[in-house]
């Protein structure tokens, strides 16, 4: 099927790029590395955001029974971002956010980088522990935080300010109880005239706009730095893969080389659902700014229920579902699919994991108006590096996709070589670009291992066929990736390895069929003492979100295999525990 289509799609992308387009680009040197960027992007992303103004009085969020419009939301941002402001949160500066997918999660996250202060994105799953180490790491001028994660961390808050080199202030959203002298109430902030206007703020391209956590390889999360080119950039690549896909077909369909689709698309205005927090850039740069960009209705979720996903998306009228594969698959095989009026459905998509091919098939299947699409990438790349969609994506379920045209990719050997490129070469993919990040704040070194010359190194093995599309093969990180969430293995190692009784252990992912992977161990008790798969699980409990805490533990009394450089054969482990 997608022989004719293909050369149309090439042909499209030349037309996009040309002189005069939208997305006509031009490359100039940032950090010393050449990229791509485009002509026409805004210059930061508070440009974008004054221009969604524009949208008025449309639904712009939506919460459970709570409604907001663009204009309320606008003046809520102004509200906070005065605010901030006026206690001394400036370009340069840090706002942590943590919180479920709350609207105030929004409201903060624009005031946030409309001021130049980058976002800090706290995992609501964190422990107290976590978010600590977080706090500690990020400087943040103030945090905004719901009432769980108050009442997780209230207890080291004033260590915590004592240690910052500024003052932190502290915002409580959705919480009645006592606050300290440095604390404000967010309704309180609220309750204050509109300005009208934001705070004055210089801020360049290449300022932090977010700081996104990913787990680390050693114990502690890396606080990634996303630009606001970077998160302008993500953007425009996700219109223009859209874009580019569209026109091919149409030129096809003209053409008289494919059908045109039985069903006409979905002519309802957009709506997106936001099940996937709010914290990676999943739901963020890839639904959130794009959905903000489009005066599009988003739907947030108090957290992941497929039965209420279908009561909203009903009730909604949804249009755009975007979230990790096993909710795709959830909603699916949910008994309430056939009962419930998912007519305006035009899209399920699926990122932060891989979507299996029979999934592909299945949403096609199930979508009147509409097909599966999916996106391939990383936190350090501002969201996505491939997307595949519509009927290349039917045709190369098993792909991600083609490489954004704001990227240069290659692929090296385990040496860092590169190798020929070819539809039988595979290596690690590295990329180079605008939707880089600048690197890691306060770890010099880990920047330095994963971006070598503007070239990122994904930590993923993959193949490039003929035609372009992206096929990851393997995983050369030690990482699971658990319904979306990235767990490094070595943290939850050095976790397990503060029990008393650990004398060996290995961590590994094992096949689940709702989350993809689930996290496992396998542990040597130290001579002469017992311990339990529970006793070690709760153990845990104190320094690991709940979602890295193995759900299957092996123990065993011989020692763990190694090679002869002394390193565990944990591939041959985790080959023999799954076949016996």
């Amino acid at each position: 099927m997608i022989a004719p289509v293909i050369d149309h799609y090439k042909a499209a992308r030349a037309d996009l790029e040309a002189p005069g387009s939208p997305f006509h680009m031009s490359t100039i040197e940032v950090r010393g590395t050449p990229m791509r960027v485009f002509d026409s992007a805004p210059p930061n992303m508070r440009v974008l955001w004054e221009m969604t103004a524009a949208h008025g009085d449309k639904a712009y969020i939506v919460y459970e029974d709570e409604r907001y419009s663009f204009n309320e939301i606008h003046a809520q941002v102004r509200k906070l971002a005065a605010h901030l402001a006026e206690h001394g949160v400036k370009a340069g500066d840090r706002v942590a956010l943590a919180m479920r997918n709350y609207p105030e999660w929004v409201v903060g996250y624009w005031a946030a980088i409309s001021l130049g202060a980058a976002c800090v994105g706290m995992n609501a799953w964190w422990t107290p522990h976590e978010m600590e180490y977080a706090l500690d790491d990020s400087h943040p001028k103030a945090l905004i935080v719901d009432d769980e994660r108050l009442e997780r961390v209230s207890h080291v808050l004033e260590a915590v300010r004592v240690r910052l080199p500024q003052p932190m202030e502290v915002i409580t959203v959705r919480s009645d109880r006592d606050l300290p002298p440095y604390a404000f109430r967010w309704n309180d902030i609220m309750a204050a005239d509109d300005p009208g206007t934001l705070p004055a703020a210089e801020i360049d391209p290449d300022d932090d706009a977010t700081i996104f956590y990913t787990s680390g390889t050693t114990g502690f999360p890396k606080g990634a730095q996303l630009t606001h080119r970077g998160s302008v950039h993500n953007l425009l690549n996700l219109v223009y893969m859209g874009a580019a896909v569209a026109a091919a077909e149409a030129k096809a369909v003209a053409a008289g080389e494919v059908e045109a689709p039985s069903t006409p698309p979905s002519a309802l205005p957009p709506v997106f659902m936001a099940p996937t927090p709010l914290f990676h850039v999943t739901a963020c740069n890839c639904l959130l700014h794009p959905a903000t960009a489009s005066g599009a209705t988003i739907v947030l979720t108090y957290k992941w229920d497929a039965g209420r996903a279908l009561e909203l998306i009903e009730r909604e009228k949804v249009t755009n579902f975007s979230g990790v594969p096993t909710m795709g698959r959830e909603l699916l095989m949910h008994p309430d699919w056939s009962k419930r009026d998912t007519s305006s459905l035009a899209s399920i998509s699926g990122g932060g994991s891989a979507v299996q091919p029979d999934l592909v098939k299945k949403i096609d299947g199930a979508l009147e108006k509409g097909t599966p699409t999916t996106g391939y990438g990383m936190t350090e790349t501002h969201g996505i590096i491939t997307a595949n969609s519509s009927r290349f994506y039917l045709d190369k379920p098993a792909s991600c996709g083609p490489v954004v045209p704001t990227l240069d990719f290659k692929l090296v050997d385990e040496d860092g070589n590169d190798l020929p490129p070819g539809p039988d070469t595979v290596g690690v993919l590295c990329v180079r670009g605008s939707i880089v990040i600048k690197g890691y704040i306060n770890r010099p070194e880990a920047t330095a291992e994963s971006i070598k010359d503007g070239w990122l190194n994904t930590g993923d093995i993959a193949r490039i066929d003929e035609d372009g599309w992206v096929f990851i093969v393997d995983r050369a990180k030690d990482m699971v990736i658990r319904g979306g969430e990235n767990v490094y293995c070595s943290e939850v190692e050095a976790a397990i390895y503060h029990h008393d009784s650990v004398a060996e252990a290995i961590v590994f992912g094992v096949p689940d069929d709702r989350l993809g992977e689930e996290v496992a161990a396998c542990i040597v008790p130290k001579e002469g003492h017992t311990v339990t798969a529970e006793e070690i699980q709760a153990f845990l409990k104190a320094d690991l979100a709940a979602y890295k805490i193995p759900s299957r533990i092996w123990l065993r009394t011989e020692p763990i295999p190694r090679n002869a450089s002394g390193k565990f054969l944990k591939r041959e482990v985790r080959k023999e525990i799954l076949e016996g």
